[in-house]
């Protein structure tokens, strides 16, 4: 339970640890943020939520320090703050832990926390003292990290727990959470969860950004609604619902499609692959993995985040060289093909990181043609054909709701939902016979978030495999014919539709068996 139903909020008494107070942030002629007031009490667990676009994102980038706002105030304590860089924030008491942490891999849980921190030894930090006060930071609030542990070799969620205790241990008083269980299985949500009661009920002020009303309504006190750069409403988590913070965020009800769960006829075989063993510079990636996909099935893989998904999808898509096994696609070996082969023979890849494998800082006309850059109609002997690249894309951006000005947008300067769009329009548009969806709605709001789903749905309609991989266990069962679960770089579960739950996959998620 929150901690805020057994402990009294301290906002009626003290000033509100932050307060924004008519914050405009401007670029160009778009308006992110127009006059924003938003606040956050001790001891309470603040929900942000808004559709991509809306503006979440830009504002706490100003909490965080990372960016400065044309209009408005910030109130830290009730005294007002310039925040001219992340150090002002910090110094502050404010701390950030992102979706994508920022942590260096090959360090221990110790060096990373005290990077940069001069408290620690400005010149060579006293790791012994940081390690303790680290470990009575992790017993306080039952972080259970060891300081000694190189994050690279620890999980997902110990990663995130290492973000957390870094924060405190930086005199974090105001954390922001952005897309915290993105990447978490539900017992692991679970635990974060308790990580938070326990912080809010010591007096720590929490926003938590989330699109996942369910999670929003078991963790926070209150939710602040965005929409186009405004505040919309701030509720109380007991005077609201998610339909109603549904409807406030899209401003119309919202439901997501799911599969039929028909019985359907036989197909023929799509992808069939077998024995296939991929392994890198340091392991074992993926032992021996079989499974086949029908025309018009979407089987869904699920798994913690660093068991093999990401490594199965880029040796689907050609990314990288398995040492064995054989992947055919339509009786056709590509086992040795390259992507571009692949892309021809009917291929299509929704890459789960859109920054490191699909996009370049290039226009979205430029973008929405780059798998196919060489092909008719959109080039000639070997040179570009501009018109044929801006109607594509126009086409593009009207189907997928992209919003944006136009073809010759930089597409690194849209919103990632947007871009998101982007790169499943390039993927979907071309009717291809094996869609490799990879976190095809990460950083989707909830209405982007069902536009997706019914184009999956729409494949799997008119005859393509769909290989869905996911960290969102609530999009793997609505869409799934079936459910693979990896675990360890093995598939260790082969789940149909009338035998799944949430409880029997996260078992096998975490390796528990059945």
């Amino acid at each position: 339970m929150p901690a805020s139903s057994s402990t009294p909020l301290l906002a009626d008494r003290n000033p509100a640890p932050l307060e924004l107070s008519g914050i405009t942030v401007r670029f160009g002629s778009m308006v992110a943020n127009d006059d924003i007031s938003f606040s956050v009490r001790h001891g309470e667990v603040h929900a942000l939520l808004g559709e991509n676009g809306a503006g979440k994102s830009t504002l706490m980038r100003v909490v965080a320090g990372l960016l400065r706002p044309q209009a408005g105030e910030i109130r830290v304590d009730g005294n007002v703050v310039h925040l001219q860089s992340p150090l002002d924030a910090t110094a502050l008491g404010i701390g950030m832990v992102h979706q994508h942490f920022m942590l260096i891999p090959t360090l221990t849980v110790a060096q990373n926390a005290c990077l940069g921190l001069a408290r620690a030894g400005r010149i060579f930090p006293n790791l012994r003292k940081v390690a303790a006060e680290l470990a009575e930071l992790s017993k306080l609030y039952r972080l259970d990290i060891d300081p000694f542990a190189r994050v690279g070799d620890l999980s997902v969620a110990g990663q995130q727990r290492v973000e957390i205790v870094k924060a405190l241990y930086r005199g974090a008083r105001i954390l922001v959470l952005d897309e915290p269980t993105a990447v978490l299985a539900p017992q692991e949500v679970d635990g974060l969860f308790d990580v938070l009661r326990k912080l809010s009920a010591g007096g720590t002020a929490i926003v938590f950004i989330s699109h996942k009303l369910q999670e929003v309504m078991a963790i926070a006190d209150r939710v602040t609604v965005l929409r186009q750069g405004r505040s919309i409403a701030s509720i109380d988590k007991h005077d609201t619902s998610v339909t109603e913070l549904s409807r406030l965020m899209i401003g119309a009800d919202i439901k997501l499609p799911t599969v039929d769960g028909k019985a359907r006829p036989a197909t023929a075989e799509r992808l069939r692959v077998t024995g296939l063993s991929y392994r890198d510079d340091q392991s074992l990636r993926l032992d021996d993995i079989n499974f086949a996909i029908h025309a018009g099935e979407i089987v869904g893989f699920a798994g913690v985040d660093g068991n093999g998904q990401h490594e199965l999808a880029e040796a689907i898509v050609g990314l990288v060289q398995p040492q064995g096994g054989q992947i055919m696609l339509d009786g056709v070996d590509l086992s040795h093909a390259s992507p571009g082969t692949r892309i021809e023979n009917g291929l299509a890849h929704i890459p789960e990181d859109r920054h490191r494998t699909a996009l370049v800082d290039l226009a979205i006309r430029d973008n929405a043609i780059l798998e196919v850059s060489g092909r008719r109609p959109f080039s000639r002997y070997g040179l570009m054909r501009p018109a044929a690249a801006d109607s594509f894309t126009r086409q593009l951006i009207d189907h997928y709701d992209v919003r944006c000005t136009g073809p010759a947008q930089k597409i690194l300067t849209l919103s990632g939902g947007n871009q998101q769009k982007v790169v499943l329009g390039r993927a979907l548009m071309r009717d291809p016979n094996l869609v490799v969806a990879v976190q095809p709605s990460r950083g989707l709001d909830i209405g982007a978030t069902a536009f997706v789903h019914r184009q999956l749905l729409a494949q799997r309609e008119r005859g393509a495999a769909v290989m869905l991989i996911s960290a969102e266990l609530d999009e793997v069962l609505a869409l799934s014919d079936r459910i693979l679960v990896l675990f360890k770089g093995r598939i260790v579960g082969d789940l149909s539709r009338t035998e799944v739950s949430v409880e029997r996959l996260g078992r096998l998620m975490l390796g528990g068996g059945e």
